[in-house]
């Protein structure tokens, strides 16, 4: 199903530009690209496992499809993992991690990869004379259906620039009159700061971690350019797209549902996903969180008027002497400060038991602690504000452009 329509797509336009490798400086129209795909070989039997960020990846993965292969996409680095017996029906393993930290999968279906696809395509216009830049993972569940699947199912031309940088950026975007470059805040963050932003970004996508509605605010005054918020999760693709042309004015709203996308609240108040792009299962571990076509969150959220707000992670809440709150609402207010750049909140263990929790807060900032706490204190009641406070040069992102707060949580129990 999936090289079918690859077949269809590189037929119907086939002299037109398909993929530009910035690194190596070449070009393949989408008949070029496929029967370059057609000589590629998949090696020995078994899954097909496509690594880094260069055409190869792309061409790894035609070959497994043309082969019927099952495809699990590795991030640069990480050793192919031992898979055996996968679902039935299925063609598509995203890597994830277990509660016990342990690896395993989730496994798709063609249908649902093309429905995934098809949603992001039609919610965010993307579009054949706007190609993409790639620059964020193409492993990774974000860029393989922003990046990957818009080119190979739907025709949508990608640029591959091999590297986040200010001038490659710059570099790469030059020779396009439109494009569009879906990236993850730290990215924007930077490319903000060094007045990178190419001028010709005719749509700007953020995901993977939340945007700041400063940034959000400062890239829009600066560059006259709005950049659009996007939920997604690995387990059913894209949930929710903010496709308004002004910044928002609530570091909570994320958007409106997907397009084929139907949302709802379970008694928790979690988000609960229904779409035809929802997973198959978890593999080798199922769970009840996703099955027929249904995936429960752990986000807990509001739904107003046809809209989505984040209201933090249930399994994130900190607990002060029985009151909870949730991390991103400390770390919404603290990002409204003009001089922070970054911060992370989370609870540990506090030595008074009656406490339960103490909060703490790791920040990027050149304002002190007094001045954010009485920033805090004009926002959010006295027990919200952190009682702890770690100051760094910057918080260090994973690949997939996130702050780990089980990381710095590590890290900061380790020096107490």
């Amino acid at each position: 199903m999936l090289y079918e329509r690859w077949r269809q797509i590189s037929a119907e336009r086939r002299n037109e530009p398909a993929l530009r490798d910035v690194a190596s400086g070449k070009c393949w129209t989408f008949g070029e690209l496929f029967a370059t795909g057609e000589k590629q070989i998949t090696g020995h039997a078994g899954p097909v496992f496509p690594q880094g960020h260069s055409p190869e990846f792309i061409l790894e993965l035609l070959a497994a499809w043309r082969k019927n292969k099952i495809v699990c996409p590795l991030e640069t680095g990480q050793s192919p993992p031992k898979i055996s017996s996968p679902p039935a029906n299925c063609v598509h393993l995203k890597s994830t991690s277990a509660t016990g930290g342990s690896a395993r999968f989730v496994a798709f279906t063609a249908e649902q990869l093309m429905a995934d696809a098809e949603n992001i395509v039609v919610t965010m216009r993307l579009r054949p004379d706007w190609p993409n830049l790639g620059v964020i993972s193409l492993a990774h569940s974000y860029g393989f259906s922003n990046l990957v699947l818009p080119l190979l199912l739907h025709g949508i031309p990608l640029i591959l620039a091999p590297a986040p940088l200010p001038e490659i950026i710059r570099h790469a975007a030059e020779k396009e009159s439109d494009i569009t470059l879906p990236a993850v805040p730290a990215m924007w963050r930077a490319w903000h700061a060094a007045a990178a932003i190419p001028q010709n970004v005719r749509l700007a996508i953020s995901a993977g971690a939340p945007l700041p509605v400063n940034l959000e605010r400062e890239v829009f005054q600066s560059c006259g350019l709005k950049i659009h918020n996007f939920l997604g999760s690995s387990e059913c693709g894209g949930i929710a797209y903010d496709a308004s042309e002004t910044p928002r004015t609530e570091a909570a709203f994320v958007g409106l549902p997907m397009q084929n996308v139907n949302l709802s609240l379970n008694k928790d108040g979690c988000l609960v996903v229904r779409s035809r792009a929802v997973a198959e299962t978890y593999w080798p571990e199922k769970s009840d969180s996703l099955r027929d076509g249904i995936f429960q969150t752990s986000d807990l959220a509001e739904l107003k008027g046809g809209l989505v707000y984040l209201r933090g992670r249930l399994g994130d809440q900190i607990n002060v002497a029985g009151r909870k709150v949730s991390p991103e609402i400390i770390e919404r207010v603290l990002l409204a400060h003009q001089q922070v750049r970054e911060c992370l909140v989370f609870g540990v263990p506090s030595r008074d038991t009656e406490r339960t929790e103490i909060i703490v807060a790791v920040v990027a900032s050149d304002a002190k602690e007094p001045e954010l706490k009485q920033f805090l204190l004009q926002a959010l009641p006295a027990w919200q504000v952190p009682r702890e406070w770690h100051f760094v040069e910057s918080l260090s992102t994973n690949a997939r452009g996130k702050i780990s707060r089980v990381e710095w949580r590590k890290q900061f129990a380790a020096h107490v």
